[in-house]
């Protein structure tokens, strides 16, 4: 059952946040669905440009639509990630997507208000709900580079400015997460001074939480150690930091590197064990499970595990 993260954003709001999971492959929309389905939590499945231009949007999306109708009880929204103003149109016009995602942070205030502005009134007129971003976060992102040094954490004045400017749906805030497999370094982690002073400037307003992997230790060990060469000097977000987030306003949290992370150990490990096999469906299964697991335990720790069901009972069309 498809329905807009609105309402999801509603009925969590400090109590368990959603997880926006970004698929790529079959095996990844498999997953995602089945786990789903397994632990009745609902889920926002995201599609990146760059995953648009992998498998192409029909291909994509009628992969994710597939998936829902054999999995019919599952509750999802299907959401675009990191988008610009073309991404948008052409997501609008398929009238596929429940939401929509303009990324100007890396604009001056103003304009990244007048971007967001137009995006939220087209994607309106239409039902679609859209969400912004205020502050930049560091690291890599499909085709994304932003460097350390020009990454800024979101201001909580500017950000209660920003969304009572441009209507926008929910927030993507920058408060120490970055993009890719290296999160944090030392001590570094979630700032939740910054986290808390934005919601008292946005209270009950949906906040979102970029580069929420774990990227945990061991997977990249297994990596290395079936031939990869990824650093270990770096961690991802640990479970109580988004534990901890949630009640701060945190309602989704983005999830992409760590189903990268496993795609690597998974298929290096089985390559490295089989090396005269070249069946792809083989490690492709085998992803498959191991991704259903790992989604699991994702939305047995955020809590939204078992909440599908006020949903199917409860399905009413939200309208803008």
């Amino acid at each position: 059952m498809m329905i807009s993260p609105k309402r999801l954003y509603q009925h969590c709001y400090g109590t368990y946040a959603i997880a926006a999971i970004n698929v790529f492959t079959l095996e990844q929309v498999l997953g995602v669905f089945r786990a789903a389905h397994v632990c009745e939590s609902p889920v926002i499945i995201q599609t990146t440009p760059a995953a648009r231009d992998y498998a192409t949007p029909h291909v994509l999306l009628s992969m994710i639509h597939s998936a829902a109708k054999n999995y019919p009880e599952v509750v999802y929204s299907v959401h675009l990630d990191h988008g610009n103003e073309a991404h948008i149109s052409s997501a609008l016009a398929s009238d596929t997507y429940t939401s929509v995602m303009i990324d100007a942070s890396y604009n001056p205030l103003i304009e990244n208000i007048a971007r967001t502005k137009a995006v939220a009134s087209a994607a309106h007129a239409k039902g679609v709900v859209v969400e912004a971003e205020l502050g930049l976060l560091s690291g890599i992102e499909d085709d994304m580079v932003v460097d350390q040094a020009y990454a800024s954490f979101t201001n909580p004045e500017e950000a209660a400015y920003f969304v009572q400017e441009t209507q926008c749906d929910s927030l993507a805030v920058a408060v120490g997460t970055s993009h890719g497999v290296y999160k944090f370094k030392g001590d570094q982690g979630i700032r939740f001074d910054i986290l808390s002073a934005i919601q008292q400037q946005l209270p009950n307003f949906p906040l979102v939480l970029h580069g929420g992997s774990s990227a945990p230790l061991e997977e990249i060990v297994r990596i290395n150690q079936a031939g990869g060469n990824l650093s270990v000097g770096s961690r991802g977000v640990s479970n109580e930091e988004i534990s901890k987030a949630i009640p701060l306003g945190i309602c989704k949290v983005n999830v992409a590197t760590d189903l990268r992370v496993l795609w690597t150990r998974v298929h290096r490990e089985f390559f490295a064990d089989n090396p005269t096999d070249f069946d792809p469906t083989v490690p492709g299964r085998l992803y498959i499970e191991a991704l259903e697991q790992l989604c699991i335990d994702k939305f047995t720790q955020l809590g939204s595990a078992g909440k599908a069901a006020y949903f199917r009972s409860n399905n009413t069309t939200y309208s803008i």
